[in-house]
């Protein structure tokens, strides 16, 4: 059975850094309701066999009016960033979803410790924004990975929320050099961190390279399998 699809109309095109860049979408048939961390399917009309099929996370949690935030980057030779850096306000876009596990369980009993690289920071934006809305106290760390200090993606909103929640903490790194890099910059950050308190409550999201090491890491100092929560893109 071919999974349900509908047409989506481009509200608005942002530019919010250099290289990465936001479309507010909305469903023009039925309303897509979803949790934060959560993702939809662009079928883009390109491509030797198309649809060709790309992954999206919201990046603000569900609207009243079901307008959808999507934030991307532009890879290089990447033929679905490549067509969605040229639509604008009016074109129409075809979608389908929600799909995807990353999201929050249930019960928060201990500080979460959010930790992504570049456009892998979008589900943690909408994560957040949530969590925010709905007055939870549970302490939370951020630690955001990026390539240079102009694709410092949300950075002064991570800055703006440090200031006026004393339970969230931001602390941002630069990696010029790919996910080796980023990996070896951020675990000594990590191990620290784990010194300081009893177990986290861990979610990752970037490229497998990024993630899969940091998940090894965690599986190390005694966290099960499931207890440390991955979305990948690659």
């Amino acid at each position: 059975m071919a999974e349900p699809t509908q047409p989506a109309t481009v509200l608005s095109v942002t530019d919010l850094t250099p290289h990465v860049r936001r479309l507010v979408v909305k469903p023009q048939t039925t309303k897509i309701s979803f949790q934060p961390g959560q993702w939809v399917s662009l079928k883009l009309p390109v491509g030797p066999k198309p649809p060709l099929n790309r992954a999206y996370s919201m990046a603000d949690p569900a609207s009243p009016n079901g307008e959808l935030t999507l934030v991307f980057d532009r890879v290089p030779g990447g033929l679905g960033s490549s067509y969605l850096f040229q639509l604008k306000s009016g074109d129409e876009l075809l979608l389908s979803g929600p799909y995807g596990h990353f999201v929050l369980p249930q019960t928060l009993d201990r500080e979460l410790i959010l930790i992504a690289r570049y456009t892998g920071l979008v589900p943690m934006r909408c994560i957040l924004k949530q969590v925010f809305f709905s007055n939870i106290q549970t302490p939370i760390l951020l630690i955001a990975v990026a390539p240079n200090v102009d694709e410092a993606l949300f950075h002064q909103e991570w800055l703006t929320l440090a200031m006026q929640h004393a339970s969230f903490r931001y602390l941002s790194l630069i990696a010029q050099n790919g996910e080796v890099e980023a990996v070896e910059k951020t675990l000594p950050m990590l191990t620290s961190l784990l010194k300081e308190q009893p177990k986290v409550m861990p979610l990752l999201c970037g490229t497998k390279a990024f993630v899969r090491p940091l998940r090894a890491y965690l599986m190390e100092q005694g966290y099960d399998r499931k207890e440390v929560k991955v979305e990948t893109y690659d």
